[in-house]
C-alpha cells in the first residue's frame, strides 16, 4: 500500500503564488541574456545604426562630439531611468558617463554596479556597434542604457 501525505491548502496556494511571480520575473528579463558576456556587438548587433546611417557594418558615420540621452528600463517594483552620456570621435566611442536615478532600494546597488563597469565595455567601440546584456552584474540597466545609446545614435547622424 502507498501512503500520501496531503498537502495543506495554504502551502498549495503559496507555492503557486511563489511560481507565478517567478514566472513574472522571468518574463520582464525575456530577450536578456545572463551568459556574463559584457559585449554583445558580434552577437547581436543592432540591425541599423540609425536611419539613413547605413548598416552597422562600420559603413556609418557619425558627428563626434557629446551627447546625452536618458533611457528607462521596467523591474520587477518600478520604471528605472538613467542618463547616459557618450563622447564620440570618428565613429568611435571614446567616453562614457551614466548617472543613476534609482527608485527601488535594490536599483541602487544594480545602478552602480553598472556605472562602475560600463567604462570597461563601452570606451573603444564604434557607436554603431554598441550593445550590452549585463555588465557589473546588471541586466536590465542595460535594457536602459541601449534604449539611450540608440537615440544617440539618431541624434549624432543628424
Amino acid at each position: 500500500m502507498i501512503r500520501t501525505t496531503a498537502v495543506p491548502r495554504p502551502v498549495r496556494v503559496g507555492a503557486a503564488a511563489a511560481s507565478v511571480a517567478g514566472l513574472a520575473l522571468l518574463a520582464g528579463c525575456a530577450g536578456q541574456t545572463t551568459s556574463g558576456n559584457t559585449d554583445t556587438s558580434s552577437q547581436n548587433p543592432p540591425a541599423s545604426a540609425d536611419a539613413g546611417s547605413g548598416s552597422s557594418s562600420g559603413s556609418a558615420s557619425f558627428k563626434d562630439g557629446t551627447y546625452t540621452a536618458d533611457g528607462t528600463y521596467q523591474t520587477p517594483e518600478t520604471v528605472e531611468k538613467i542618463k547616459v552620456t557618450l563622447t564620440i570621435t570618428s565613429d568611435v566611442v571614446t567616453d562614457v558617463e551614466v548617472t543613476g536615478d534609482p527608485q527601488a532600494r535594490e536599483t541602487t546597488q544594480y545602478q552602480g554596479d553598472f556605472i562602475g563597469g560600463i567604462k570597461d565595455v563601452a570606451v573603444g567601440k564604434k557607436l554603431a556597434d554598441l550593445s550590452v546584456d549585463k555588465v557589473g552584474g546588471s541586466s536590465l540597466t542595460s535594457g536602459g542604457f541601449n534604449a539611450a545609446v540608440k537615440e544617440i545614435r539618431t541624434e549624432a547622424a543628424s
